[in-house]
């Protein structure tokens, strides 16, 4: 067996959502502000972000179930079980979380969002820009 990829945190949230009681289903539901706090040997890659940008941020739901494989659609019971990738849970093989934030500030290592839906201490994997011509599924890239 070949040695699995390391795969080491940018980041963590250090100003968020203290439980998942409290954390919205999606980010974008409340307007809660989250700050991220980058590694420093991380903070040359900040360069040429600016406050506005729509950002991906991808995480590492490090308190997520791994060994479930089917949930009930937005924990509703109501709905039948549905298999974990045809959702967006956060119980997962491997609990890489997708949001969608508006970044508010920059304030050297600290980045300040709106939008997010991550815990207080969840580990950051990797921020990449919010392109609106590759974005958007109905659009082909470079179509306007």
């Amino acid at each position: 067996m070949k040695d699995r990829p390391a795969i080491e945190p940018i980041g963590r949230v250090v100003a968020g959502y203290a439980s998942r009681a409290e954390a919205p289903r999606q980010g974008r539901l409340k307007s809660a502000r989250s700050i991220i706090e980058i590694e420093p040997r991380y903070l040359a890659g900040l360069e040429g972000l600016k406050s506005g940008q729509w950002l991906w941020i991808l995480f590492w739901f490090d308190r997520a179930e791994r060994d479930r494989l089917k949930v009930h659609p937005r924990g509703d019971k109501s709905q039948p079980l549905s298999g974990v990738f045809a959702t967006r849970s956060p119980a997962r093989p491997n609990p890489i979380a997708l949001d969608l934030g508006r970044l508010e500030a920059i304030e050297g290592p600290r980045l300040t969002f709106s939008g997010l839906d991550a815990l207080e201490g969840t580990p950051v994997l990797d921020i990449k820009p919010y392109l609106d011509n590759f974005d958007r599924p109905n659009e082909r890239p470079g179509e306007d």
